[in-house]
């Protein structure tokens, strides 16, 4: 055989090779959710309580030492709305009762997210959240003070809250923003 055709023949080769083992692969059906490297982004759906009929999504996701907390929620009266990390993450009870106090791994006391040092105020004080007069709310926000992970602010395992009225930021000891309407147990992937 002489050199060109021995070449052809060895591409041939590793061409069909390489389809198989092309083939092969696209048949595993795992896919990890979460590349080594990336940040862990932590979820909660949101279920009415207190009567209401406020349902959502929410997210935590790492930015740098801040945490991005991005929502959707509908069903909510026009105005703002208390939004706030609680303590427990049992959201079993028709009031949320379950869910305790906001969360406060520092012992604080209850302040306004933007003019507080996280240390100087509850980590789970969120700003509120706004619905428009179809009753639904888009929230974007950065937040100091929490993590997605074990550590003592970490708030995977705890709940996310909606009141039915707004957080007046002063008040304590949780802003006076009333009833739990909404409630999600927060979860890693």
């Amino acid at each position: 055989m002489n050199k060109e055709k021995l070449t052809v023949r060895y591409s041939k080769i590793a061409f069909i090779s390489a389809a198989v083992a092309l083939a092969a692969l696209s048949g595993c059906s795992y896919l990890p959710t979460q590349l080594p490297g990336q940040q862990q982004v932590a979820k909660a759906t949101l279920e009415p309580r207190s009567g209401s009929q406020v349902n959502g999504k929410v997210s935590f996701t790492p930015v740098g030492d801040k945490l991005l907390v991005e929502a959707y929620v509908t069903g909510l009266t026009p105005g703002e709305h208390g939004f706030h990390v609680h303590e427990g993450g049992d959201c079993s009870a028709a009031d949320a009762s379950g869910a305790k106090g906001h969360f406060n791994p520092a012992g604080m006391p209850h302040g306004h997210h933007h003019q507080m040092h996280y240390t100087q105020r509850h980590a789970g004080d969120l700003p509120n959240l706004v619905a428009d007069s179809s009753g639904q709310a888009y929230y974007r926000a950065e937040v100091t003070g929490l993590k997605v992970d074990g550590s003592a602010r970490g708030l995977v395992g705890r709940s996310v809250i909606v009141h039915a009225d707004a957080d007046d930021y002063q008040s304590q000891p949780a802003g006076n923003s009333g009833r739990r309407v909404a409630c999600g147990v927060i979860k890693a992937p």
